[in-house]
């Protein structure tokens, strides 16, 4: 797969992006080891159990992406479609979150945290794929294999939920209503997130449309 790079932003525009992003990111690190540092000597914290909220995971993977494009902004296809499928999570994330788990104590009693990881930060995501999207569109069936990893962290919590008699979520939890309605709801949700991963793959084409004039005529990313 050949390299594809990005036309260079302005440079007052990309200086402040990049502080933003960084900026972002040290809120991120805060807030992500804010709870495992605080709790390091409580006997009910579980440091795996904390690292199996889809939320923590798909934070890490935010503030990578945030202080990668801060500190040197890769134009790589790799790096573009990371960032794209991170972007895809943290949607998720937010969507899932506020759909789902607004009600629902999911180990962020700290309110800030609670709001910056589920709230804060999807939309900071969301709003740097628009604001410097790929030169060259991912295609939709790259965008669609980003789901690989909900698909795989949904396996992992279903496999050592019933070891660990712990599941991170209610609609991961199959000890109060059964397998069969958490098939149905586990369907519905794969569904939610086909639509999530491809809108955020049109948007950010639109975007590029915006910014960059017409789109090269050469092949999409992941192609």
């Amino acid at each position: 797969m050949t390299q594809i790079t990005e036309p260079a932003a302005p440079p007052g525009a990309g200086i402040v992006l990049r502080a933003l992003r960084l900026a972002f990111a040290a809120l991120g690190i805060l807030a992500l080891a804010w709870i495992p540092v605080r709790n390091l000597d409580v006997d009910a914290f579980s440091t795996a159990n904390y690292f199996s909220y889809f939320t923590i995971l798909s934070n890490v993977l935010a503030v990578i992406v945030l202080a990668g494009g801060a500190l040197a902004d890769p134009r790589s296809t790799a790096w573009q479609l990371l960032r794209g499928a991170t972007t895809v999570y943290m949607v998720i994330t937010g969507i899932i979150y506020a759909v789902l788990l607004a009600n629902v104590d999911v180990m962020l009693q700290d309110e800030w945290i609670n709001a910056l990881l589920h709230r804060i930060l999807p939309l900071v995501l969301l709003a740097d794929w628009l604001i410097a999207p790929p030169r060259r569109p991912i295609d939709d069936k790259s965008s669609l294999a980003f789901l690989a990893f909900p698909l795989l962290y949904g396996a992992y919590t279903l496999v050592r939920g019933p070891i660990v008699d712990w599941y991170p979520y209610p609609f991961l939890d199959p000890r109060e209503d059964g397998y069969l309605q958490l098939a149905i709801g586990l369907v519905v949700l794969l569904i939610a997130m086909v639509f999530m991963s491809l809108a955020v793959n049109v948007a950010g084409r639109i975007a590029a449309r915006w910014r960059y004039g017409r789109p090269a005529p050469s092949r999409l990313l992941g192609g």
